[in-house]
This record gives structure tokens, C-alpha cells and sequence, in this order.
């Protein structure tokens, strides 16, 4: 989905929208604006009292001519409501921040739970810089909507408020004069937000493509090398980053106009405030008690509200991230899961069974036509045929990571649609065609469908796996680090370890796509060994391209655009 769309007049109404989602979507949210409102009436109270006993400090000592005796307890008040207000805005901003943190940290899980376990066999067409973009600084950017645009909006509801209903009782010229002028500085920020809300979406779009296309040109940047195009990716890069750059400066440009225009705003409003104060007062219609009041809160009026302003520039990144969060949290589960379970089916006593299957993925033409197949308990099939037959798809459709367009699916009759995806995949060990190595030590990787493995299962599987020679050749040996930020493997070296996780498992159905790749000859003659190993006493799915792997195999069947059949031996 792109983030670009144009968004005119629904634009507003989705921002509101994702702004009361992401109230109700996190307890802690409404915990925290609970808090942030209570603290925001005490900073109110606190701002017109300091400003109330300031006036009468002042015209006691200029006016009375006090001493420093009879204006000292006021002082002592003074500097007690001080205090209080510096902490009051110190647990104010502390509130906030301490509720983003928690928002920011559910809203990440609610989005890697959806990815993990609802989506992961259907992010094919996802952009993956997309969605780290989107996971890591889309949510990082609500730190300033949630810490610092929500508490602010708070105190600019709630001190105008309180400042005019204070000020009327002591002018009420100047109150009318307030009451004029803040509405303007209002209308204004409306305006400037409405603009600043599509430039900020279009710079988001720009920063979602760099992402994507510095992601995509990073995990390519062997082959662009061999192939001598490393150096025409660096103007595309270039390109892409200049429309950031260029959409970036769009936006500043408005947040500084913006508060140029809401200081101006400001500014003139207290100068029609001082003009009418001192115009009474000179007349003799007003004591200077009242006048140096009211001339203290009306700068606190305005604050707010000029704050404002500035926080809603620096939460609309958050905004925009927010709104492609939902778009990936409302895609519907590639799989259903049931709401009443039954019990998950033994592939190891009973048989396997695909009825009538078809799939297509989305947008694209159907690659599986209804397809029959069935495992039986202990039985090592091979599947072989061209690619882009289905091969990959059969197997995704069997580990219920994507739900077959027709057909059902069951085990010993029990049909899969029934049972909880995640309980089906504890039956499985899945060797992909690309496995992924995470950054852990090699033990752990090694253990990643075992976590209980003993470290004898766990040597016997290595030697099985030929992996004894890459362990006597790390530091740590199976203790060291691999993986992102560890030490780096070949592709023949993951696709072993990749094996020796299925020895390790103990679960009773097997699947292994093309579990020989990228190895040599004398490497797959040893791994085929341990691949029957590892079927003899479970139900074996195998689909390779070599016939090394599957020459033991109790059945070999052919998919292609014919469909599936049983290999006839030659």
C-alpha cells in the first residue's frame, strides 16, 4: 500500500480517526491523558496564583511601599508556588514521556505479533523497508505526539480557560480583548495543519521509498558489484534522497512560517492587552493590582497555545507513521485461525491429506489447480518439477502459513482449518529454500526447533549435518555469535545448520525444500544420508531439484502446469 495516495478532505478525518485509535488501542494512553489532565488543572491553578501574588508583591512594595518584612510572606508563597509549578510541568512532561515509552513498546508488539503470527507466509508483497521504516522510527516518531503533542493540547484546553475566567473578574476589557485574539491563533494553527498534514504525508512517502530502495540495494550489493551496477544505483539513491531532502525543507519552511505567524498573533494580542491596561490605568479606572495581573496572564494565555502549534510539527511524522501502522494491522490473517480448536492431529499416526487444492496469490495468475495429495504416517515422498510450478506454495500451504483458495486440507480427517496454526506447526520442521540465521550463538540457532536439545543431540546433529569443521573453526565454537552483527556465514554453511535444526526436531513431519542447495557434490552425498536419516521414523515431505536428496524416497511426484502425478521410473 502506498503511503502517497492523495488524501484531500478525508485526510483530516483519517487523522482524527487514528488519533482516537490510538487512544483506545493502549490502556496505558488513557492512563497517561487521565494523569496529564490532572496535572495540567494543578499547572493552571499554580500559573494564575504565582501571577496573582507577583502583582501584589509588586504594587505592595511600589505602591504601599511594604517592607521586605511585610511583603516576606508573600514571597515565601512566591517561591513555594514556584516550586510547585516546576514540578508540576517536570511530572507533566515526565508523564508523558514515561506513556509514550509504554504506547510506543505495545503498538511495536501489536505490529510484530500481527507480522509474526497472523502474515508470515503472506508478505510477499510487503516492501520490507517499508515495514522496518514503519516499525522502527515510524513508532519511535509517536514518542512526540504522545509525550509532548497530547499533554500540550491538554494545557492549551485547559489554561485560556482558567486565564479568562481569572482575568474577567479583573477587567473585563482586557478578558473581551483575549477572548478575541486567542480564537485567531486557533484558527490559524488549523489552517497551517491541515497544509503541514499533506506535506508531512508526501515527506513520509519520500522516506519510506529511500528506506525501501536502500534496504532492497543493500541485501543486492554483491550482485549489483559483480555485475558492475553499484555505481548506477548511487544516482538512483541520489535521486531519492534529494526528494526527501527537498520535501523535508517544504516542511520546515511551513513550521517556520507557522510560528512566525502564531508569535505575531501573540505578541499583538498582549500589546492590545498592555494599550487597554494602561490606558485605564492612567485614567484612574483601574488599581494596579488588577492591571499587572491581568498584564502577567495574558502571555500565559498565549503560551499554550503557541506551544501547541510548534508540537503539532513536531507529532505530524508520528501521525503519518501511525496511519501506515493500522493500514498493516488491519490486513486480514493470511490464516484463520479458529475461535474453538480442536485438538491437533498426530502426523505421525495418521495421514497427511490435500483435497482439490487450488491457490493463487493475489494479483497473480492461479499456480496450484486442484491438486490431490496425500502423506501417509512414516512415508518419505519426493516432489520435484520446473520453477514456478507450485513446489514452494504446496509446501507453505501444508505449514498453514496461506489459506488454499479451495480445497480442504486434513490430517487423519480432521481438517486443518480447525485447529490452531501455531499448535499444526509444533508438528513440523521446515528446512526453506533460504534459510534465515538469527543473531544468537550457533547453539541457539542450532536449538531454534529444540530449545531443550541436549548438547549430545546437539553434537550429534552437527557431525550428521557436516558442521564439524565450521565449529572447530569459530572462536567459541558453538558458543560464538552468528548471524547479524556476528560472524558471517557461506550459503552452504546455513543451509547445513538449516538441516541439522530439522535432525534436532522432534516433530513427525518433515518438509524440506531443496535442502541440498548450494552445496557441493561430495557435501550432498553425505547430507542425503543424514536426510533419510532424519525421515526414517517420521512423515517426510522433500522437494529438490537433485536427485541426490530424493533417490531414496518412497514416491517421486511431478508438479507442473499438467498438475501433479507420480513420477513413472525410467
Amino acid at each position: 500500500m502506498a503511503l502517497g495516495r492523495t488524501r484531500a478532505p478525508g485526510a483530516s478525518r483519517q487523522a482524527r480517526e487514528t488519533q482516537r485509535r490510538l487512544a483506545r488501542s493502549s490502556r496505558v494512553a488513557r492512563n497517561h491523558l487521565i494523569v496529564t489532565v490532572g496535572l495540567g488543572f494543578a499547572q493552571a491553578v499554580l500559573i494564575i496564583a504565582q501571577a496573582t501574588l507577583l502583582a501584589k508583591v509588586i504594587a505592595g512594595v511600589f505602591m504601599d511601599g511594604d517592607s521586605f518584612s511585610d511583603v516576606a510572606p508573600w514571597l515565601i508563597w512566591l517561591g513555594v508556588i514556584s516550586v510547585g509549578r516546576g514540578l508540576a510541568a517536570a511530572g507533566f512532561e515526565s508523564a508523558g514521556r514515561f506513556g509514550a515509552a509504554r504506547v510506543m513498546s505495545e503498538l511495536r508488539e501489536k505490529l510484530s505479533r500481527h507480522l509474526l503470527l497472523n502474515r508470515p507466509g503472506a508478505l510477499q508483497d510487503e516492501q520490507s523497508g517499508d515495514l522496518v521504516s514503519s516499525a522502527i522510527d515510524g513508532v519511535a516518531a509517536l514518542e512526540n505526539y504522545f509525550a509532548r503533542y497530547l499533554p500540550q493540547m491538554v494545557l492549551a484546553a485547559i489554561v485560556p480557560i482558567a486565564v479568562l475566567v481569572w482575568v474577567v473578574q479583573y477587567n473585563w476589557i482586557s478578558a473581551a480583548i483575549l477572548a478575541v485574539t486567542a480564537p485567531l491563533i486557533i484558527i490559524f494553527m488549523i489552517l497551517i495543519g491541515l497544509l503541514t498534514e499533506q506535506r508531512t504525508r508526501k515527506r513520509w512517502e519520500r522516506m519510506s521509498r529511500l528506506s525501501s530502495h536502500f534496504l532492497d540495494l543493500v541485501g543486492g550489493l554483491a550482485t549489483l558489484r559483480a555485475n558492475s551496477q553499484a555505481e548506477s544505483q548511487s544516482g538512483s539513491i541520489r535521486t531519492v534522497g534529494e526528494e526527501y531532502r527537498r520535501e523535508t525543507m517544504g516542511a520546515l519552511r511551513i513550521g517556520f512560517l507557522s510560528s512566525l505567524v502564531l508569535e505575531l498573533l501573540a505578541m499583538l494580542g498582549v500589546a492590545m492587552v498592555a494599550t487597554a491596561i494602561g490606558i485605564q490605568l492612567a485614567g484612574g479606572h483601574m488599581e494596579l493590582v488588577a492591571g499587572l495581573t491581568v498584564l502577567l496572564l495574558a502571555p500565559e494565555l498565549y503560551m499554550p497555545l503557541r506551544q501547541l502549534g510548534a508540537q503539532f510539527h513536531a507529532s505530524a511524522d508520528g501521525m503519518a507513521a501511525a496511519e501506515r501502522i493500522f493500514e498493516v494491522i488491519d490486513q486480514p490473517a493470511a490464516v484463520t485461525s479458529p475461535e474453538t480448536p480442536v485438538p491437533v492431529p498426530d502426523p505421525a499416526r495418521r495421514s497427511v491429506a490435500m483435497d482439490g487444492i487450488s491457490y493463487a496469490w493475489p494479483g497473480r495468475e492461479r499456480v496450484l489447480d486442484k491438486v490431490d495429495l496425500e502423506l501417509m504416517p512414516g512415508e518419505t515422498v519426493a516432489l520435484v518439477g520446473p520453477s514456478g510450478g507450485g513446489k514452494t506454495t504446496l509446501a507453505n500451504l501444508l505449514l498453514r502459513l496461506a489459506e488454499p483458495t479451495e480445497g480442504t486440507i486434513t490430517c487423519g480427517g480432521t481438517d486443518l482449518a480447525s485447529v490452531d496454526p501455531r499448535d499444526w506447526r509444533r508438528q513440523i520442521a521446515w528446512v526453506p529454500q533460504r534459510p534465515t540465521i538469527f543473531s544468537a550463538t550457533l547453539a541457539d540457532n542450532l536449538r531454534l526447533f529444540n530449545p531443550g536439545a541436549s548438547d549430545q543431540d546437539v553434537a550429534v546433529a552437527v557431525g550428521t549435518a557436516a558442521l564439524g569443521e565450521l565449529v572447530g573453526s569459530l572462536p567459541e565454537g558453538l558458543d560464538t555469535l552468528v548471524g547479524e552483527g556476528g560472524r558471517r556465514l557461506s550459503a552452504g554453511q546455513t543451509q547445513r545448520i538449516a538441516l541439522a535444526r530439522a535432525l534436532l526436531s522432534e516433530a513427525p513431519l518433515l518438509i524440506l525444500d531443496e535442502p541440498t542447495a548450494h552445496l557441493d557434490h561430495e557435501t550432498e552425498v553425505e547430507l542425503a544420508a543424514a536426510i533419510n536419516d532424519a525421515a526414517a521414523d517420521r512423515t517426510a515431505l522433500i522437494i529438490s531439484h537433485r536427485e541426490e536428496p530424493i533417490a531414496r524416497a518412497d514416491r517421486t511426484l511431478v508438479l507442473d502446469e499438467h498438475g501433479l502425478r507420480e513420477r513413472v521410473a525410467a
